[in-house]
């Protein structure tokens, strides 16, 4: 559609968190210290896995995966976050929000197809422990992670482009913290309805049907627990998949209840709160969940501690 007298919007202004301005230093301080977390603590975890060879597993490959995606993932918005939080032009150049939402949908996609195979993997644990090794190859987890970064990137792409090939001629004020697709469509000039469709149909499809795969995992993972017979055994099993199941069940409400919903002036205000919790709050609880039980992570740890001291 071509639009006459049209002036191209070249920056566009955050809204921010819509929060007083007395608060914003607690805010500041706040989002400092889960961000600082989430570095330390995945940090950590990819330190961990490659020092010790005990950890050389598909189960920790992907954990060291899922911790990079954390780290990226949180530092695609919080570091601008917080230079928005201490300043009073929240700009940021078209192209930039552009790039904003791609690797945000990228990373955060890779995220939850990575879940379904960290499913995968525990259900082939718990199945087939003695066939485990060869079932879940070095081959295997490559492809499995290399599957998961691919369609991510390319599903991000989609949206990415299909933004950045639209008309804006004001207004510039995105209703949110960072720019994410949704929010951005809003101020669009023209059509949009091909756009909000693609969010609805790929991103929806794409977050329901890893979630099916993902709940799938879990229900033939029930069925092999029910037949363990020692109380023991069971509760060795469920730790293996205690501490995914959380995260996977902070990840996907906040995903599906974001993008699947159609979108109003009311939605934007509620996706903002949803945000601050898969690109804040659960990459510093990642580590902290996956870690809180696993024997295997802490005394890899302490074996480093020793090394080193």
């Amino acid at each position: 559609m071509k639009i006459d007298n049209c002036t191209p919007v070249t920056d566009f202004v955050l809204a921010g968190l819509g929060i007083q301005d007395n608060l914003q230093v607690i805010f500041f301080l706040s989002i400092l210290l889960f961000y600082i977390v989430t570095l330390i603590a995945n940090l950590s975890i990819m330190i961990i896995t490659i020092s010790d060879r005990a950890l050389y597993t598909p189960m920790y490959f992907f954990l060291y995966n899922l911790a990079f995606l954390d780290i990226c993932y949180s530092s695609v918005v919080v570091p601008k976050m917080l230079t928005d939080l201490m300043s009073q032009k929240k700009m940021i150049p078209f192209y930039a929000c552009i790039m904003q939402v791609h690797f945000f949908h990228f990373l955060g996609s890779t995220e939850i197809i990575l879940f379904s195979v960290m499913s995968y993997d525990r259900y082939v644990a718990i199945a087939h422990p003695l066939r485990y090794s060869t079932i879940m190859s070095y081959n295997v987890c490559f492809g499995f992670a290399s599957c998961s970064w691919i369609i991510g990137f390319f599903h991000a792409l989609v949206h990415s482009v299909m933004t950045s090939r639209l008309t804006f001629c004001g207004p510039n004020i995105v209703r949110h913290f960072f720019c994410d697709v949704k929010p951005v469509l809003n101020l669009a000039s023209t059509d949009v309805s091909l756009n909000f469709k693609l969010l609805a149909g790929i991103t929806g499809t794409l977050a329901i049907t890893t979630l099916m795969l993902t709940v799938l995992s879990y229900i033939f993972i029930s069925k092999f627990l029910s037949k363990i017979k020692t109380s023991q055994g069971r509760k060795r099993a469920l730790s293996t998949c205690s501490g995914h199941f959380t995260v996977v069940t902070l990840q996907y409400g906040t995903a599906i209840f974001t993008y699947v919903r159609p979108s109003t002036n009311d939605s934007l205000d509620r996706d903002r709160a949803a945000a601050i919790m898969f690109s804040v709050i659960t990459p510093a609880l990642n580590p902290i969940i996956y870690t809180l039980r696993n024997s295997d992570i802490k005394n890899a740890f302490k074996k480093l501690l020793k090394r080193y001291h």
